[in-house]
């Protein structure tokens, strides 16, 4: 990640999740953002940890597509903190990298810990980390949807 730090130290706090680097360069960009990335990199409720359509703690259910031009990737509310899922479906790929690299094609990347969308030559760049990797999607533009979830068999 260039902006969101995974590992920020407050006071004698280290390990801390802070976005803020990138919340405030994210007006600077925004305007070389594609619609649909811009409209979901700058919605309120993408960062604030307390939000229901936060994307940390979500976890990847699948992705469909990988290779082709056309990619759709869908994560799971957590429902202790979700009410909904996530589908980003991106259009115009030009690369996707999941690092590290499962032999067996698996995607088994756990919670998602935050994302960055970046303006890219090709569109924008999506880097997405999670405990176990990180995926990085570069595309023409991407769109996301949060589709209501069922958190009826929470125990």
């Amino acid at each position: 990640m260039e902006y969101v730090n995974l590992d920020a130290q407050v006071g004698d706090l280290s390990g801390v999740l802070d976005p803020s680097r990138y919340l405030e360069h994210l007006p600077s960009i925004a305007g070389d953002l594609p619609l649909g990335a811009r409209s979901f990199a700058t919605d309120t409720d993408h960062y604030d940890f307390h939000s229901r359509q936060c994307v940390k703690d979500l976890t990847l259910r699948a992705v469909r597509g990988a290779g082709g031009e056309e990619m759709e990737i869908e994560f799971q509310h957590n429902c202790w903190k979700h009410d909904r899922d996530l589908l980003i479906r991106y259009a115009g790929v030009s690369s996707f990298v999941i690092d590290p690299a499962d032999e067996d094609g698996e995607t088994d990347l756990g919670t998602v810990i935050l994302d960055e969308i970046l303006p890219h030559r090709d569109g924008c760049s999506h880097e997405i980390a999670c405990w176990e990797g990180t995926l990085t999607i570069v595309c023409r533009d991407l769109q996301a949807t949060w589709t209501e979830a069922d958190c009826s068999s929470r125990s």
